[in-house]
């Protein structure tokens, strides 16, 4: 009986926080699979078209464009958020003088709403009066259009991104090495090890689960991307500059097309799934190897 009661206390304080996970990421999620294969207009009664939004996405040239965006990006924020971040972390974690100061404005812009850091960065990044190309104006030269082109935004999109969220992950990262064993550190140091070689051999081996962590965060915080884009550009020109999530929200809610939409969003959701996975995989198999 003792064990019954602790059993339904269990449930009972997990019910909470089950309950508002199943409202709403369970319930919505199979809510955009069961609209996916439908023509819904959000008025009309949705009719049921099969895997016709997605025959429909497989040749549709924006959402191939919004997705190398986004590959652009992702692959730009694997590669230099997660080791600038874990190099800003080693540095802020010695005993330099600002240390406190330093990490809290570099974690600033991690709690700055993503409209708002999104119109910082355009009256930045605008061609025709932004702050850069203006400087390089003085200067004599013709600045670049770093937003609402075709080859440059996706990168100045992934520096916003960086610039925003490096707060973040380095605060996972300081945390990591806050929490590293201290006799370890002071035997390798007996050992004669420099501090690159500590760097090397004993601090980075020891937090790989922390590397792991902050990489899918980074993984599945590019698949969400929208009010950066959405502020910076619009998607233009002709959506060439769109993210996935951009065009799905472009589809759903100006185009008002519910089911084409919904097919997107779970399409977004798959893939978000199968990079983070496939990223925990190899880098498992790295590990036994």
């Amino acid at each position: 009986m003792t064990w019954l009661s602790r059993r339904w206390q269990v449930v009972l304080m997990l019910a909470p926080a089950l309950l508002v996970y199943s409202v709403y990421l369970v319930y919505p999620l199979f809510y955009s699979i069961f609209y996916s294969f439908s023509d819904y207009n959000g008025v009309a009664k949705p009719k049921y078209v099969g895997a016709a939004n997605y025959r429909t996405m497989w040749h549709d040239t924006i959402f191939w464009s919004s997705l190398r965006n986004t590959m652009v990006i992702l692959g730009i924020a694997v590669v230099v958020l997660v080791p600038l971040a874990f190099l800003l972390a080693v540095l802020l974690s010695s005993d330099i003088k600002g240390a406190g100061v330093l990490r809290a404005l570099i974690f600033a812009p991690a709690i700055v709403a993503p409209i708002l850091i999104g119109l910082i960065w355009v009256f930045i990044l605008d061609p025709h009066v932004g702050l850069i190309n203006g400087f390089l104006a003085s200067l004599g030269f013709t600045g670049p259009q770093w937003i609402g082109g075709t080859s440059l935004t996706p990168l100045s999109v992934a520096m916003v991104y960086i610039w925003q969220t490096v707060g973040f992950v380095l605060t996972i990262f300081y945390a990591g090495l806050r929490m590293l064993p201290h006799d370890v550190m002071e035997a390798s140091q007996l050992d004669g090890a420099s501090k690159r070689q500590q760097l090397r051999y004993v601090t980075i081996p020891m937090l790989q689960e922390t590397f792991g962590i902050c990489t899918v965060l980074v993984i599945t915080g590019v698949f969400k991307i929208f009010e950066l884009v959405y502020v910076l550009t619009g998607g233009g020109p002709i959506h060439m500059s769109d993210v996935l999530v951009s065009y799905m929200y472009y589809v759903t809610f100006q185009l008002q097309s519910y089911g084409y939409g919904m097919s997107l969003a779970v399409v977004i959701c798959v893939l978000g799934a199968v990079v983070s996975l496939g990223y925990l995989v190899l880098r498992r198999r790295g590990q036994r190897a």
